[in-house]
Formats: C-alpha cells, sequence, structure tokens
C-alpha cells in the first residue's frame, strides 16, 4: 500500500467491493497499466469481503457465523494478488475494516440480491446512513491521486450484490466531485464474449473440468452494442491467473492447454476471457457515443 502522490502522467483509479473482484473483473487491465511505467495505478477496495464462503475445507472456520476472521485473511489474498498484478497501490476505503461486506442473497445461478434489512452488520457497506461517508472517502483518495480515469461497476453492480451497487453509487457521485476525472468506465462484459466463452469450454468435462458449465444466459452480461472500450488483455493472462488463483479461499481456476475457466463456490465454470470491456458513461451515467476504443486513455492530454 502507498500513500504517496503518483508522479506519473497518466493516473487509473479502479474502485471494487471485495478483495477477488479487481482480479475477476479487471485483472488484465490492472496488468496492462501497471506494466506501463508512465502510468499509475491505484485500487480501492471498500470492503474485506467478510461474509464470503470459503472453498478451502480447513479454512471453513474463518467465516463470519464461526471465527469471523475471513476479513483478516482476506488482507492478505488480496495483498498476494496485488502482487501478482504488479499493483503496488492498494487502498482500503475508510481504512481496515471501516465498513464491512453486506453479504447477499442468491437469486438464481450467480445473480445476486441484498438481503433483508435485519439482517445487515452495524458496519455494512450497503448501509443507507453510510452513504455520504463513503462518497466522502473515496472522494479524499481522488483529490490526492488525482486519477484521469475511474473505473467502476454499472448501477446493477454487475450481478446485483448490494455492495457493488453501493461501489457503484459512491463512484459516480465521488468522480463527479473530482476535477481531475476526465473519463469514467463501468467493467461489464458483453453478451457475445461469454458465449463465445462458454463455447470454447465445451467438451471440457472430458478433460477434468469439475464443475458444470454455465447454462445460456446465467451469467451476468450486457448487450454488445453498449460497450465503448475492449481491452485485449491476454498478454497479461499469466498475471491475472496468478492473482485469481490468490483469491484461493473464494475461487478456483482450471486449465488445460489453452482452455481456461473459474468457479465460485457455487461450482458453476465461467470462461476466462482474453478480453476485458467497458463502457464510457458521463457523470450522470449516460453513456458517452464512443465505440471502438483500445484504450482507457484513448483521448486524454496528459502532461
Amino acid at each position: 500500500m502507498s500513500d504517496r502522490i503518483p508522479r506519473a502522467r497518466r493516473r487509473l483509479l479502479l474502485v471494487h467491493s471485495h478483495p477477488d473482484d479487481e482480479s475477476i473483473t479487471t485483472g488484465g487491465t490492472i496488468a496492462r497499466y501497471c506494466a506501463d511505467p508512465d502510468t499509475h495505478v491505484t485500487l480501492v477496495t471498500c470492503t474485506l469481503g467478510e461474509q464470503g464462503e470459503v472453498m478451502v475445507p480447513e479454512l471453513e472456520g474463518l467465516v463470519a457465523e464461526q471465527a469471523d476472521q475471513l476479513g483478516g485473511y482476506r488482507i492478505g489474498e488480496l495483498r498476494a494478488a496485488a502482487a501478482a498484478l504488479g499493483l503496488s497501490d492498494q487502498r482500503l476505503l475508510g481504512g481496515i475494516g471501516q465498513w464491512r461486506d453486506s453479504g447477499m442473497v442468491v437469486a438464481d445461478g450467480v445473480h445476486a440480491a441484498a438481503p433483508p434489512p435485519e439482517l445487515l452488520h452495524p458496519r455494512a457497506l450497503s448501509s443507507a446512513e453510510a452513504r455520504d461517508a463513503q462518497i466522502a472517502a473515496l472522494a479524499r483518495i481522488m483529490d490526492e491521486v488525482q486519477p484521469q480515469v475511474v473505473v467502476g461497476y454499472d448501477p446493477g453492480g454487475g450481478y446485483g450484490h448490494p455492495d457493488h451497487v453501493r461501489a457503484h453509487e459512491i463512484t459516480m457521485a465521488a468522480s463527479a466531485a473530482t476535477s481531475s476525472v476526465r473519463k469514467i468506465y463501468w467493467t461489464v462484459t458483453p453478451h457475445s464474449d461469454i458465449q463465445r466463452g462458454l463455447d470454447e469450454l465445451v467438451g471440457a468435462e472430458q478433460e477434468g473440468l469439475p464443475w458444470r458449465l454455465a447454462k445460456a444466459g446465467e451469467l451476468p452480461s450486457v448487450p454488445d452494442q453498449t460497450i465503448s472500450t475492449r481491452l485485449d488483455v491476454e498478454p497479461w493472462l499469466p498475471a491475472k491467473v496468478a492473482a485469481l488463483r490468490a483469491h484461493a479461499t473464494q475461487l478456483t481456476v482450471w486449465q488445460s492447454g489453452t482452455r481456461l475457466a473459474w468457479a465460485l463456490t457455487n461450482e458453476i465454470a465461467q470462461p476466462l476471457l482474453r478480453n476485458e470491456c467497458f463502457t464510457l458513461v458521463d457523470t450522470d451515467g449516460s453513456p458517452r457515443p464512443v465505440t471502438g476504443e483500445t484504450d482507457l486513455f484513448d483521448g486524454i492530454e496528459v502532461r
């Protein structure tokens, strides 16, 4: 972690809800820009993921319902993932443990919904009372870093998790209040990329894939026409895979030759895609009429 103001001309800031989110949706992007000496990358993680399930049997006692030590353990996983991606500036919103994972209710497949309000922890990230303080905390980081480009989630948080929805809200509000911000992106996955990735995994069960393939429409995705920016992250896939594997309590990566898949504790195989895609939006959330970008800094003059 670093509190120094970056000297690089290009400055990228990403906001994610829990440890592992950064690697799942933007691991290749982070690795790509961290490899550029003229770009400073800052990752802001909003919670420690305290309510997560655990894939490693010998660590199941860490979960919230037992020792409630999972968040502290996941700090180590986050740091290992950051190292794999080449990331040196990783911050926890408000400091370690300021806001807590809200948990979720599984709606269907990998889609999520908010738990009943009475089940929320007093420090839950999605707490209505905490929103203004969270915006202020994120705005302070942005004021220090002065990013030109900010990456967050879409209004539905990608798959409905209440912490992703809150991360979207505070990212948009803090970005609107930060004069350096020139571009805001939502990390998204187009329908066609998901389908192509699933098609490439057909028959992988015979090669040892230990999970069932996701069904059509089961994985979160957006219409292709909403994509403004597509980054080829294949050169950084080894770094992304290493970062994903660092989050061993939460997910597992499977590989056979060039086939790559990963799964959470739900054991639904998801393709590990070679592109990471984004939608460019204005501060009010309206899409900006741009397509075909291959660099998040396209069109930005840097000094």
